[in-house]
């Protein structure tokens, strides 16, 4: 029987691990397919050809073999259109393909993520001054893509559609509500509604962007709470790492 055989695949390599002393296993995003393992025998070598070419956050074309929970890397060409980011850009490149890592289960496509994804790196390499904003338009679709965040539109609880002039705030896992008094970073229903209507848009990631900029200051800390529990459960056991500060 054939080993099935995928070939020219838009991928980014997420992350990394040693297989062999020669080899390594690569966890790679993929238009089509998801999140794949694959092991690139000899890469480790001096003399592999895959060596300047498997790297993160580099659009790449890569092709494999078989059908087990880890296959066989075949090929990989870098795809060109833009240089890796460099300096914090790298470090908040790396933050979006820990989130990946953690929120995806292998072998289930996303084929809207990824472009929402490949759109971000390219960002990050190119426009620097920007990574936060790109970071919460890229949390708030990753959340709604794998199925963390609520309607944006109705409260979660009542499912009461948002008053434009009342002020709300996002909770992990649960979705909004109403903003209590000593909620410090409330949005206005208005500024909600405006995120929503960007993500439902015909190009969610570039409205998602300016939704994103008017309302920076109060959505980071509540971002960054709901994809840290989801991710790595930090602000629910009181400490903190590393994504945390994203």
């Amino acid at each position: 029987m054939a080993l099935k055989r995928v070939s020219e695949e838009p991928s980014f390599v997420l992350h990394r691990y040693d297989w062999s002393e020669s080899s390594l296993v690569l966890e790679v995003f993929t238009r089509h397919h998801g999140r794949v393992a694959l092991v690139a025998k000899g890469v480790k070598r001096p003399t592999s050809q895959f060596r300047p070419v498997l790297l993160p956050l580099q659009p790449l074309q890569v092709s494999w073999t078989g059908d087990a929970e880890v296959r066989t890397l075949k090929s990989a060409q870098w795809q060109g259109g833009h240089v890796m980011p460099t300096g914090e850009a790298l470090i908040s490149g790396s933050y979006l393909n820990e989130l990946l890592m953690r929120l995806l289960a292998r072998d289930d496509p996303h084929a809207s993520l990824f472009d929402h994804f490949a759109l971000a790196v390219q960002l990050l390499a190119e426009k620097s001054d920007a990574q936060q904003v790109i970071l919460r338009a890229f949390e708030l679709l990753l959340l709604r893509d794998v199925g963390l965040l609520s309607d944006l539109a109705q409260e979660a609880n009542t499912l009461a559609p948002l008053d434009p002039e009342g002020l709300y705030v996002l909770t992990p896992e649960s979705g909004l509500r109403a903003a209590h008094g000593d909620d410090a970073h409330p949005l206005s229903g208005e500024q909600w509604l405006d995120l929503q209507a960007a993500m439902d848009g015909p190009a969610p990631f570039v409205t998602t962007l300016r939704a994103c900029a008017s309302a920076l200051q109060a959505l980071r800390p509540q971002l960054r709470c709901c994809t840290t529990i989801a991710a790595c459960g930090c602000s629910r056991r009181g400490n903190s790492c590393w994504m945390c500060k994203r």
